[in-house]
């Protein structure tokens, strides 16, 4: 920055201002809001994969049951069921069918989204825990 007679210019002031707000939006790990429109798709990994479907319905392959419940087996399954986009910004899953019987799970979405990546989503059942299981997004349903 420039200074003239030990004062900081008017430009200076105003770059330090700019540099100092776009720090504390990206530290504060504001995400831009999750887009309904957004949601449908292929997520997967190596071995597991849910298909998210405009229609409000989902499927799941491969997935384990500890990953999306917290405990249980951790061997893949296939299940079933509906979605909802709450108000905060994950996916409300419920399963009607398939191998590990009938829950509620959510399905979350990452908070740093590059334009250049794919969107993630992750499984996150103990608040307390560890994320359990995350899938990239690979296509539109």
């Amino acid at each position: 920055m420039r200074t003239w007679a030990g004062k900081t210019s008017r430009a200076g002031k105003c770059l330090s201002a700019a540099v100092l707000m776009t720090a504390a939006v990206l530290a504060s790990g504001c995400a831009p809001p999750v887009e309904p429109e957004d949601v449908p798709g292929t997520y997967r990994n190596k071995s597991s994969e849910i298909v998210l479907k405009a229609d409000g319905t989902f499927s799941a392959k491969g997935i384990g049951e500890r990953d999306v419940k917290g405990f249980g087996s951790a061997g893949p399954a296939d299940f079933s069921g509906t979605w909802d986009l709450t108000p905060a910004d994950f996916v409300y899953l419920t399963v009607d069918a398939g191998e590990i019987g009938k829950f509620d799970a959510q399905l979350y979405f990452d908070d740093i989204q590059l334009p250049t990546q794919s969107r993630k989503v992750y499984f996150h059942p103990d608040p307390d825990g560890a994320i359990t299981l995350k899938l990239d997004k690979k296509g539109s349903a």
